[in-house]
């Protein structure tokens, strides 16, 4: 057992199975990581009762764990979570449907959640299992594009910067009424901008809708807006990597974390991408289909 005299940097990955929990662990250790994989999920708590740990950690949990529960699971993290003497990130990777059939179908494995029937079945319930570990994730990686290689050089990137960028930025919408997210380290509140929500053709959709980012931007006070923040990150951003920072996350939040915040992050995400920098965003209150995120350098979208 562990026993930690300092904080531990923990990431627990997760996600449904094929989506690359395997190669991003493997990632994690070739950074440093101690790794673990598949353990019981009651003992992980367990793991810092005892001798002292010197490096990072890399926890392997999802349904395939051998005392897997839905519930369980959520307990585990919060137990972790509440450890002062741990640095917790949930590490959650998200994939298609259909690109995880296709690969259940190239590499002719079973569904541990089918072992008798289609891998379609199987993938649906696991999805199911790990929605409350989606929505609690703290990083969340689309794989659906992606191979091997790509989602190893990703997760270098986010948790070994040394070994990659010199900076990873994660930018996040969401709703100020379901609270502010963790781990922000600059806040920008958007609920001055022209609301789309009282557009009857518009609230339906949310800001990754063009008409929905055209409608914001018509507000008098968006240009000012964006381009003050973008001088701002230009100036803030290069400031942080001269005092050796590996992150930055800033977060949009407006009302309902659909419209407004969410048209914010997209744009920001293209000029941050335009000026060289490797940009993580979560829109938080979204709940979208896997297949309808849009990746790009782990461009995410979170419900």
């Amino acid at each position: 057992m562990i026993k930690t005299s300092r904080m531990v940097h923990v990431v627990l990955v997760t996600g449904p199975s094929g989506a690359g929990r395997t190669t991003a662990i493997n990632a994690l250790e070739d950074a440093g990581f101690e790794a673990i994989d598949n353990m019981p999920l009651t003992l992980a708590p367990r793991l810092f009762e005892g001798s002292t740990l010197n490096r990072p950690l890399a926890l392997g949990l999802d349904t395939r764990n051998r005392d897997f529960a839905a519930s369980q699971m959520m307990e585990t993290i919060d137990a972790l979570a509440a450890n002062g003497a741990i640095k917790l990130e949930v590490l959650y990777l998200d994939c298609s449907v259909d690109v995880l059939i296709r690969r259940f179908s190239e590499t002719r494995r079973r569904h541990h959640l089918s072992p008798d029937g289609a891998a379609l079945a199987g993938i649906h319930l696991d999805f199911d299992l790990m929605q409350s570990a989606r929505a609690r994730a703290d990083i969340l990686i689309d794989t659906t594009t992606m191979l091997p290689r790509d989602l190893r050089a990703e997760v270098t990137r986010y948790f070994a910067p040394d070994q990659g960028k010199a900076m990873a930025i994660s930018v996040q919408s969401f709703s100020y009424k379901r609270g502010t997210p963790r781990g922000i380290d600059m806040m920008f509140d958007c609920r001055f901008l022209r609301n789309p929500y009282w557009d009857l053709d518009l609230r339906s959709k949310n800001g990754c809708d063009p008409k929905v980012q055209a409608y914001v931007a018509e507000d008098k006070n968006f240009a000012a807006f964006k381009k003050q923040i973008l001088d701002f990150t230009d100036l803030v951003i290069p400031a942080h990597m001269a005092e050796g920072r590996s992150h930055l996350s800033i977060g949009f939040g407006c009302t309902g974390g659909k419209h407004r915040s969410v048209t914010m992050v997209e744009i920001l995400w293209k000029d941050l991408q335009l000026r060289g920098w490797h940009v993580n965003i979560r829109h938080r209150e979204l709940v979208e289909q896997a297949s309808h995120t849009r990746t790009s350098n782990t461009k995410v979208h979170d419900s």
